[in-house]
């Protein structure tokens, strides 16, 4: 069922970087959630695999790091990204797109690294953790380096990852949450086990009166190629009355978004589902910031 020549398995992230180094075929697995699926398919047949599934004490977990950094291990399960304290107390956005994906066992078993490392742009954390302006650490033989989320794609499926590099962290800087509250809206043909026709997030920071808004990160899954934030819409409606933003907010969003035709929903209908996403989404982060909206 599954062509998989060797497996490996890590006893260590510097283990598995040079697992990595010394097979120029090794692809990284941890839940097994995408990569399985792609191999049951005969996609990437004979599989060379190097499993990070047991290393827990370097890349599992949910942290706080002294300066407020939200620090998230790439192998963490969706639903513990979802349940952890600290994902709830400074970035509970994140936590509402990962409890999305798949279904619940799904939720158990893939993981947010792996969500990442597929770069897809239909992936449900893509949108939510492009509008927190995730830092993506990562990982190799030649030693580490960090990768901005907005430089992290280079096309459908594909990354600026190395193919011997390992994600081993996803971070959040304390700036880019603090003071902001946010709703992630995912559109599909049915509320679970369906992959995304359309994910939107906004992130918003409200001025003292609570009526006015003072920053804003609108970000897209499925509305081109990659992941994308739609900046030229950002700046138009920062400082203005939510309601009056609102109300702008979805032509403006669609005149910054490429979406595609595809058997599961046509680019009229995606551009329809980012106007009205657009709006919802950022009225829903505003009362939720305390707008009387």
């Amino acid at each position: 069922m599954y062509d998989i020549e060797t497996l490996y398995e890590a006893t260590s992230v510097a283990d598995a970087c040079r697992a990595l180094a010394a097979d120029p075929t090794a692809e990284v697995i941890a839940g097994g959630t995408d990569v399985l699926v792609k191999l049951r398919e005969g996609k990437g047949a004979p599989a060379h695999l190097v499993s990070i599934h047991e290393l827990h004490d370097e890349l599992d977990g949910v942290t706080l790091a002294e300066d407020g950094t939200v620090e998230i291990g790439p192998i963490t399960w969706f639903h513990h990204v979802t349940t952890s304290p600290v994902i709830q107390a400074t970035v509970p956005t994140l936590g509402d797109a990962c409890d999305t994906p798949g279904g619940p066992q799904l939720r158990v078993s893939g993981t947010i690294g792996g969500n990442v490392c597929t770069a897809a742009t239909s992936g449900d954390s893509a949108s939510t953790l492009f509008a927190y302006g995730a830092l993506l650490d990562v990982a190799s033989v030649r030693g580490t380096r960090t990768i901005p989320i907005e430089e992290w794609y280079a096309g459908p499926g594909r990354s600026h990852k190395e193919r011997d590099e390992l994600l081993v962290k996803i971070r959040i800087p304390r700036s880019h949450y603090e003071g902001f509250t946010g709703y992630y809206f995912k559109y599909g043909k049915r509320n679970a086990l369906e992959i995304t026709t359309m994910g939107c997030c906004c992130l918003v920071k409200l001025a003292a009166d609570k009526s006015t808004i003072e920053d804003i990160r609108l970000a897209f899954g499925v509305a081109g190629p990659t992941p994308m934030r739609a900046l030229a819409a950002e700046d138009a409606v920062r400082g203005l009355p939510v309601a009056e933003a609102a109300e702008k907010i979805g032509e403006l969003a669609a005149g910054c978004t490429n979406p595609r035709d595809s058997w599961r929903a046509s680019r009229e209908f995606r551009l329809q589902l980012i106007k009205e996403m657009s709006k919802r989404s950022l009225i829903y982060a505003a009362r939720r910031g305390g707008a009387d909206i």
